[in-house]
């Protein structure tokens, strides 16, 4: 179903959003739009709403898979706006998720457990909210792929990871179980990257509550939703491969043509599989096995 606006949307479904949990995926470009509605419908959402500009086509091989809304993704805090309308019409504890074109959402065990089975072990742990590290995946040959992106040929970065405490700007103090994740592209690059947009973390999964508000730097605004884990044990922790980066650094002309190669002797190539996932430490399975 094609619906012309965000209020459209929210109008016309609110029945099925009701079921949960929900995908939010908002097209940027015309990059592998089809394969990110189908593998987040693979895993399991029962909803997938997909936010596209006027512009660009939607797939035929998709177009009666999920809901398609027209909207300004590329306007300023055009995704916190739509995430948070979401948030505020949905029943409470609803799980919603959400992530751009050519990304790809993995937790432990993806292949053969679905997305519905890992929150509801996650809510029974009392977590609400689940962090997400974004990995950047890039092709390996940038002159055949030029935009960097190819699923075939996915490469990612093996190691290069690191994290720092994250602190309260207003109580210059510590914050609890809460850390700044970095690695990846944007770190190898980061000459090219804005300082406030250099962070791999995402809480890309949350339940909805009231008052619950995502704020533009992916986090939210209620301070446990933003934490690692609960205070007791490790919790579940999820990856979203993600070619967004390496096609911001192509097709930006302040990096495009500084940057001939993405590889490095820390690349490998992407199996597409959670267990490579969790071997590099990229996600925690906690207590679930």
């Amino acid at each position: 179903m094609i619906h012309s606006s965000l209020k459209d949307l929210l109008a016309r479904t609110a029945d099925q959003l009701a079921r949960g949990p929900i995908a939010l995926i908002f097209v940027e470009d015309p990059a592998e739009i089809a394969s990110t509605v189908q593998h987040h419908l693979k895993l399991g959402f029962r909803q997938v709403l997909v936010f596209l500009p006027a512009v660009v086509t939607i797939p035929e091989e998709v177009s009666a898979l999920a809901h398609w809304v027209r909207y300004d993704t590329l306007a300023p805090r055009a995704v916190v706006a739509a995430v948070n309308a979401v948030v505020a019409v949905v029943p409470e504890t609803t799980w919603i998720y959400y992530c751009y074109n050519a990304e790809y959402l993995f937790f432990p065990f993806c292949e053969h457990r679905n997305v519905r089975e890992m929150l509801a072990f996650h809510a029974e742990e009392r977590r609400d909210a689940m962090l997400c590290y974004v990995i950047d995946l890039y092709a390996g040959d940038l002159d055949r792929y030029p935009d960097a992106v190819s699923l075939d040929a996915a490469m990612l970065d093996r190691s290069g990871y690191y994290a720092l405490g994250r602190r309260d700007p207003a109580a210059d103090q510590p914050m609890e179980r809460q850390l700044d994740f970095f690695g990846g592209l944007r770190w190898r690059f980061e000459e090219h990257i804005a300082p406030a947009r250099r962070k791999i973390d995402r809480i890309a999964l949350f339940r909805a509550q009231a008052g619950l508000m995502l704020r533009e730097n992916h986090t939210l605004n209620i301070e446990e939703y933003n934490t690692y884990a609960c205070p007791w044990h490790h919790n579940l922790t999820a990856a979203i491969v993600s070619f967004r980066t390496a096609k911001a650094l192509r097709t930006n002309p302040g990096s495009m043509f500084d940057i001939w190669n993405f590889t490095w002797h820390n690349s490998a190539r992407f199996e597409w599989h959670s267990q490579q996932l969790m071997d590099l430490g990229l996600m925690e399975p906690g207590q679930w096995f």
